[in-house]
């Protein structure tokens, strides 16, 4: 059964496709039994964040790739095919190496960013207690953090402060300049924005306000950076005195639209506003972008800037994607395994068999009185020659054949050297 892998990431899709086919945290594990419901689909997991979704399969070998696409484009009520030029498909070995490259960091928009193992872990989870993770995507899964672990420790890839919230950060600085006197609104309270909260402090930011939907969670980290916490009602009001908005929520519509930004900056005289929308759907509408005074960037126009700050990481990861190439090797090793364990199972059932049945026999002579020995030399001979029968018959078959390569196979399976002379 093939392991498969079919997304669409920020290397393939642009934002406006990718926000087509996120999913609700709420709505994965449904998602992932329905998508395991479909013929030919044995496991599942099923990793959507702002930057990619990713279907990971086991499939049935007449179950091809392309129907995750299919269900995939159902599923948000996409035209049929509409998907085709954005999405990727993987198998096999390349399917193990991007999961491997993907937990690593080495296929985000910023090498080496760390938020993105924790949301595989997630995924995997999810997916887990879902009842659609069978043996081999439990083993691939957690085989790759641990790849992912060995290259956060034995590279340096996670050396330099770059991330998306790092960058957004580095860009409010070339617009503002010293952050000290600066007002900051930061919607949202997951881990994107702990970052940038946390890179603002460190820059000095005058003021930092947290906005949420609870308004518990964005005490806590509020307190964590010694700033403010609101609820997401309060934002109309507070909105004028922001100069830096940084917003990256779960929510499904936008949460900041163009009317309420057009009623901050008439209170603002001209003083510009900078926003940054990480999040995949969009929290601000996208109008939002023509409003004097206004600087809107998305999660992909920060691409220039991210370039700028990781290049120190590129060496890193040149030792890192070895670490996976050596890592998918023996995974793929012990995929190769499981092949051998049907005909292992099958070998030791017809071997106890032949065993039973000689076994039988010798204990009937036994009881009608021949001699035991005469009865232990019958056992042997009789269950080395059935058990020796077909390997024999096969290794002649091959040789009539023709097939040195089967034949020599043969020898290494039997446990035969390649010079051992001809015994009778």
């Amino acid at each position: 059964m093939p392991v498969v892998t079919l997304g669409l990431s920020h290397k393939s899709a642009p934002i406006e496709v990718r926000e087509r086919v996120v999913f609700e945290p709420d709505h994965l594990a449904e998602a992932l039994r329905a998508l395991a419901g479909n013929p030919g689909v044995d496991e599942a997991v099923l990793l959507s964040t702002c930057n990619r979704t990713e279907l990971y399969a086991v499939l049935d070998d007449e179950c091809p790739a392309e129907g995750l696409r299919t269900w995939l484009e159902s599923t948000h009520q996409l035209r049929a095919g509409w998907l085709a030029p954005y999405t990727y498909a993987h198998h096999g070995e390349a399917a193990v190496t991007h999961l491997m490259e993907v937990a690593a960091g080495l296929d985000s928009l910023v090498i080496g960013e760390p938020q993105i193992l924790g949301q595989t872990k997630l995924a995997w989870q999810t997916a887990a207690d879902a009842g659609v993770v069978g043996a081999t995507l439990d083993r691939l899964f957690t085989h790759a953090f641990s790849v992912a672990k060995q290259v956060r420790t034995e590279t340096g890839i996670g050396s330099h402060p770059v991330s998306v919230a790092f960058a957004a950060v580095t860009l409010a600085r070339q617009i503002f300049g010293a952050l000290k006197g600066h007002t900051a609104l930061l919607i949202g309270a997951g881990e994107t924005i702990d970052l940038a909260a946390r890179h603002l402090r460190e820059q000095g930011i005058g003021h930092l306000i947290i906005a949420n939907r609870s308004v518990e969670r964005a005490r806590q980290l509020a307190d964590e950076v010694h700033g403010e916490a609101i609820g997401l009602a309060e934002i109309p009001r507070r909105l004028g005195g922001a100069d830096i908005i940084v917003a990256s929520t779960g929510a499904t519509l936008p949460v900041l639209g163009k009317g309420s930004v057009e009623s901050a900056l008439r209170h603002r005289r001209h003083r510009p506003m900078f926003m940054v929308d990480i999040a995949v759907p969009r929290d601000i509408e996208p109008e939002v972008a023509t409003l004097p005074d206004v600087y809107l960037y998305t999660v992909d126009d920060l691409h220039e800037v991210i370039e700028d700050n990781m290049r120190s990481r590129e060496a890193a990861a040149e030792q890192a994607r070895t670490i996976v190439e050596v890592q998918t090797e023996r995974f793929m090793a012990w995929l190769r395994s499981l092949d051998a364990v049907s005909a292992i199972r099958s070998l030791r059932r017809r071997a106890h068999q032949e065993r039973e049945a000689v076994l039988s026999r010798a204990r009937r002579r036994l009881r009608r009185g021949d001699d035991p020995e005469a009865v232990l030399e019958y056992l042997a001979h009789t269950l080395t020659n059935r058990l020796l029968h077909p390997p024999t018959v096969g290794l002649r078959e091959v040789a009539r054949d023709g097939d040195g390569a089967a034949l020599a196979a043969g020898r290494r399976v039997l446990g035969l050297g390649d010079d051992e002379g001809e015994s009778s």
